[in-house]
C-alpha cells in the first residue's frame, strides 16, 4: 500500500514537471518511468498511474476551465457528444489521460521485466 501512494504521489510529481516541458505525452513518459522505478504488482501497475493522471489532468482542465466560466468547455462538449455539459468533459479528458498513462505503464513494467531477465 505505501509503494502505491509513492508510486502514486512521484508519478503525479513527474508528470507536472515534464508537462511544463513536453507536450500531452508527457504524462505516458511519466507512467513509464514510475513504473520501471517501482515495480508495482498486478493490477496497481495500470490503475495507479490511471489514477494519478486521471486526478491530475481533471483538476488541471478544471483549474483552466474555471479561469474563462468553461466557456470553451461548454463549447467543445457541444461538438462532441455530450450535449453540452462540461463536466463530462472534464471527465472525459481525465480518462483519455488516465488510461494512456496507465497503458505506458504496463509498457515500463513490461521493459523493466525484460531487462532484469535479460541482464541475469
Amino acid at each position: 500500500m505505501k509503494k502505491n501512494l509513492i508510486n502514486f504521489i512521484v508519478t503525479i510529481t513527474i508528470a507536472l514537471l515534464l508537462s511544463l516541458v513536453l507536450p500531452w505525452w508527457s504524462v505516458m513518459l511519466a507512467g513509464f518511468i514510475t513504473a520501471i522505478l517501482f515495480s508495482l504488482k498486478k493490477s496497481a501497475v495500470f490503475f495507479v498511474p490511471f489514477l494519478a493522471i486521471a486526478l491530475f489532468w481533471m483538476v488541471y482542465a478544471f483549474w483552466l476551465s474555471s479561469s474563462n466560466d468553461f466557456t470553451l468547455s461548454k463549447k467543445i462538449a457541444v461538438l462532441l457528444p455530450l450535449e453540452g455539459n462540461p463536466y463530462l468533459l472534464i471527465l472525459v479528458t481525465g480518462i483519455i489521460g488516465g488510461v494512456a498513462a496507465g497503458t505506458a505503464a504496463i509498457f515500463g513494467k513490461q521493459c523493466a521485466t525484460l531487462l532484469k531477465t535479460t541482464k541475469t
